[in-house]
């Protein structure tokens, strides 16, 4: 058994599987944790490394789900949440079902929210610990025809903001908010995205590239990081484009049926 204890949500595939495959050789024994029995798997090919790893597969959308993976980790003291579960959402909004929509919300907002005031305290009380929250830059942009996933990021990024200053005291505590730009995961199959031309774009970032520049941000202490230099550029411009542009502009990548334009 390591002497060091990690949590990775949303660990299935994507970032979430390489922030673990980062973790396994760092040395971290781990708890990965998706909504799906491909999690399995994922922590199959994790072992390779050499730490323990366990798998949970639980819906992290709902607080049973939470509770289920505090269970899982028992009496383990936690010394890295990578909290990255997350889900997306194409189409307009108006023709999305109340419970597609709500799913996104409590993935990306309640269950990450829940996750945190149930593992924070810990942290906090021993002045130890890392948490990186899987963000986004979407966050900064009014996402038109992908209105709910922009918005529920919007809130991760300005509540990590909030909370890394309530436990600014906490010196020996590191709270890092990871914000990628399009990646190239499941993501936007999952979204029903593929007619669009952010979902069949070829240009989007590598997840073990993410995965890297958040993992060393979160070891280095660092408050946030906008993982890849356009993405940088884009957040920069968000401060000067009218939001109406924005979303005009997020609506020729993310309407469905662009894909070809």
């Amino acid at each position: 058994m390591a002497t060091k204890f990690a949590i990775i949500t949303g660990a299935s595939t994507g970032i979430g599987f390489e922030l673990a495959s980062l973790a396994a050789k760092d040395g971290y024994d781990l708890l990965l944790v998706a909504d799906e029995a491909l999690i399995n798997d994922a922590a199959a090919d994790i072992k390779q490394f050499g730490t323990d790893v366990q798998a949970l597969e639980a819906d992290l959308s709902t607080t049973d789900g939470v509770d289920q993976l505090l269970s899982a980790a028992g009496s383990r003291q936690i010394d890295l949440l990578c909290a990255n579960a997350g889900h997306g959402l194409g189409h307009g909004f108006l023709d999305q079902s109340v419970a597609d929509w709500r799913h996104v919300i409590d993935t990306n907002i309640t269950g990450t929210l829940y996750l945190l005031q149930k593992t924070l305290p810990a942290m906090v009380s021993r002045d130890d610990g890392k948490v990186l929250v899987t963000g986004s830059i979407a966050g900064y942009i009014p996402g038109a025809f992908q209105a709910v996933y922009n918005g529920s990021k919007a809130f991760i990024d300005s509540f990590t903001e909030a909370l890394r200053n309530e436990i600014k005291e906490s010196k020996g505590v590191t709270l890092t908010t990871l914000m990628p730009g399009p990646v190239e995961t499941e993501f936007f199959d999952r979204a029903d995205m593929m007619d669009t031309s952010v979902g069949v774009n070829p240009n989007k970032s590598d997840p073990a590239d993410v995965a890297k520049d958040g993992w060393d941000a979160v070891m280095a202490g660092k408050t946030t990081i906008v993982s890849g230099w356009k993405n940088k550029v884009q957040v920069a411009m968000t401060g000067v484009v009218p939001p109406s542009m924005l979303a005009e502009q997020h609506r020729k990548m993310a309407e469905p049926g662009t894909a070809d334009q």
